[in-house]
């Protein structure tokens, strides 16, 4: 399986990105990387090449540029370059750290979406207190959705979820303000009740944005703009409490400094289930290849574990599935 990297796309770029593919390298025997960029900066942390082609590129694609301007104007762009080999078959996925607004947009222009699909999604697998996880979408690729939308974003998370993740018959929800079928939006409404007939999805009802992450559904589906909102929620509340409990412990007294040390341990790990490292990134799904987006501030462990992803994707060929699933859909 070959990946198409943006190595020029993220705060940390190409350092993170080539890091983080030196890493996967040791881990899968069995994926060559497409590297757009400069060749003479990825070169610098690159330790060998490898499983390794660079494409040298003359323009980077900044996060303040209109998305759809930089995506027609700016062709021999990192990003439009990665985009660009998957559209022509060059490579299997792109995976990119840098604008999610430039990477949507060539991923709908260039790769298309998968025929059939009303609206592709952006998927995150998110913490749970249980360790289990859960599938997430749509997080921002659609600011304004529909109870069609929302039903094939339930489709798209079950697919994933099964495929990619390994989950048995997936749980899905639907966001809303209450468990109770009579809760939530005309929308809501109207994609519960579509949702309840189809029998070939796990659906288990409304679930509330409190109860997301206690690990009772295992995917979780939402308008775009209500997506975006609860997913920055939770990684500001998580960073806020992981600063509070450190200068809680710090400011304290010395008994509060002792108990604190011998909290450390747990306090870790509950640092790592909140990190995003370990998840990889969030996937564009709905389109007719895997078109992942790493976190701009992405260290070279989030990267490693995004091509981890990439490769469970390409490996279950579960967009493959997607494929066929809607292209033998009835209207």
């Amino acid at each position: 399986m070959k990946i198409a990297i943006d190595a020029m796309g993220g705060d940390f770029a190409p350092e993170n990105i080539v890091k983080g593919i030196n890493q996967a390298k040791k881990q899968f025997s069995d994926i060559d990387y497409l590297l757009f960029g400069d060749g003479a900066k990825i070169r610098q942390f690159l330790e060998d090449e490898n499983h390794v082609e660079i494409v040298e590129t003359t323009e980077i694609i900044d996060f303040h540029d209109d998305p759809v301007t930089a995506i027609k104007s700016k062709k021999d762009s990192s990003l439009v370059r990665a985009i660009t080999a998957v559209k022509k078959g060059e490579a299997d996925a792109v995976l990119s750290a840098g604008s999610t607004g430039a990477l949507l947009t060539g991923g709908l222009l260039l790769i298309k979406r998968i025929k059939k699909v009303s609206r592709p999604a952006l998927m995150s697998t998110l913490p749970t207190a249980d360790g289990t996880g859960f599938d997430m979408l749509d997080l921002g690729a659609n600011t304004e959705n529909t109870a069609q939308h929302l039903v094939d974003f339930a489709i798209l998370g079950s697919y994933y979820a099964e495929n990619v993740r390994g989950v048995n018959k997936p749980r899905i929800a639907l966001l809303s303000n209450g468990a109770e079928e009579s809760k939530g939006s005309p929308m809501i409404k109207e994609a519960h009740e579509i949702l309840s007939t189809m029998p070939d999805l796990n659906f288990i009802g409304n679930i509330e944005s409190r109860d997301i992450l206690t690990g009772v559904a295992d995917v979780v589906v939402a308008d775009g703009f209500t997506g975006n909102a609860v997913l920055k929620a939770i990684e500001g509340t998580a960073s806020v409490l992981m600063k509070q409990i450190k200068s809680a412990i710090m400011g304290g007294s010395l008994t509060t400094k002792i108990g604190g040390a011998l909290i450390k341990k747990p306090l870790s790990g509950l640092k790592t289930m909140m990190s995003t490292d370990s998840a990889g990134g969030a996937a564009f799904i709905g389109l007719k290849a895997p078109v992942i987006k790493a976190h701009g501030n992405s260290s070279a462990e989030a990267i490693t574990s995004a091509i981890s992803q990439i490769h469970r994707m390409i490996e279950s060929d579960v967009t493959g599935k997607l494929l066929e699933h809607f292209e033998n859909r009835v209207e």
